[in-house]
């Protein structure tokens, strides 16, 4: 990527400066230069302390001068001639290259460093030596959103987010895979979980719009520490996952709202089976049709309110009195006691999460 940054100065210089100018590498390689055909060639003459002093060195007709962000210079401009001018006009070639560098580096490393994080790819203690490094901001809260798009998830579904956000040094826009954009956004102190998801809405609406297609955002926590972004990646992840078992209809899921559901998520599958076999008599849940198991959702939606439930169904008190006798007769679970209902309510949801076989992180 640094050749073609460099051949773009070097072009733009090549007629105010009227002679050939063009930057190595340590090994004297021509990398680019306003002579295409010499890019390739190998100057086998260059000084021994051209990366090392930074000075300007001329030497068979050439005045070099190294430039780099790092304490051992990584490249190094030419000019021809070896007069007074050519050292001005590699002075200024090296600030000019040096600038439009470390502007690349600071620029793509960072995404770079940040997409280590939310991966885990980079040791918790080289997190901070490498933030020093490039200036990153680590005393601001920053929050993960995770796009998923599985129906037209191209380049330009990339473009339209990092077009949403464009202050690349503040909130940065990461491809995880086919299907998946983590969104790292820097947000303010204290910032309501309501707010994020006016923010993740405004994201779906502005895809929605451009793709004909509805995406899901899950969101993690607000983190403060750098080292922890990985975490609320993670809990956008499980957000995303958890949001497809029990919130089928919820384009927007949020790890601070998932409530019991993320509880039954981290429970090892085994306990999931043991809990059922307790709970209900053998293969009772399964003999439970989808009208009854229509009317026990409705009355959980009702705060097991009788009247209010069977108004919501159209069929008369006592319809849905029989009804839950049925089930208590199955089940030996009385969904008019709260106790009662809990243990179903969470029971029920352990086997959708069972029937589901969700992707654990």
């Amino acid at each position: 990527m640094s050749n073609r940054l460099f051949q773009g100065v070097i072009h733009q210089l090549r007629d105010a400066v009227e002679r050939t100018i063009g930057v190595i590498d340590e090994t004297g390689t021509i990398i680019s230069c306003s002579e295409l055909g010499k890019i390739g060639e190998v100057i086998s003459a260059v000084p021994s302390t051209l990366f090392t002093e930074r000075e300007i060195i001329c030497s068979n007709g050439n005045t070099y001068k190294s430039f780099g962000v790092q304490v051992h210079a990584e490249y190094a401009v030419f000019v021809e001639g070896d007069d007074d001018a050519a050292a001005k006009f590699a002075e200024i070639c090296c600030v000019s290259l040096g600038t439009i560098k470390q502007f690349y580096d600071e620029k793509y490393d960072r995404a770079n460093f940040v997409k280590n994080i939310i991966m885990d790819n980079i040791l918790p203690g080289d997190i901070y030596l490498k933030a020093r490094e490039l200036r990153f901001n680590n005393e601001v809260s920053r929050v993960v959103l995770l796009i998923r798009i599985q129906e037209n998830n191209d380049i330009s579904v990339f473009d339209v987010i990092q077009n949403l956000f464009p202050d690349k040094t503040k909130d940065f826009v990461i491809n995880i895979n086919d299907s998946d954009i983590a969104l790292v956004k820097e947000v303010r102190n204290n910032i309501e979980t309501g707010d994020l998801e006016k923010l993740a809405r405004s994201i779906s609406d502005s895809l929605s719009t451009e793709f004909y297609a509805k995406p899901l955002v899950g969101i993690g926590t607000t983190v403060t520490d750098i080292k922890d972004l990985a975490r609320s990646f993670k809990e956008a992840q499980i957000s995303l996952e958890v949001g497809k078992v029990f919130d089928t209809e919820k384009a927007i899921v949020s790890y601070d709202n998932l409530g019991i559901a993320r509880l039954i998520y981290q429970l090892p599958t085994t306990l999931c089976d043991m809990f059922l076999r307790e709970v209900f008599k053998r293969d009772s849940i399964e003999s439970l049709d989808a009208e009854t198991l229509f009317t026990i959702q409705r009355f959980f939606e009702n705060n097991l309110n009788v009247s209010e439930t069977s108004r919501k169904l159209f069929v008369h008190r006592n319809t849905l009195v029989y009804r839950l006798e049925k089930i208590k007769k199955i089940t030996g679970l009385d969904l008019r006691e709260f106790d009662d209902a809990i243990v179903f309510k969470v029971a029920l949801m352990v086997k959708k999460y069972l029937d589901a076989k969700p992707v654990k992180f």
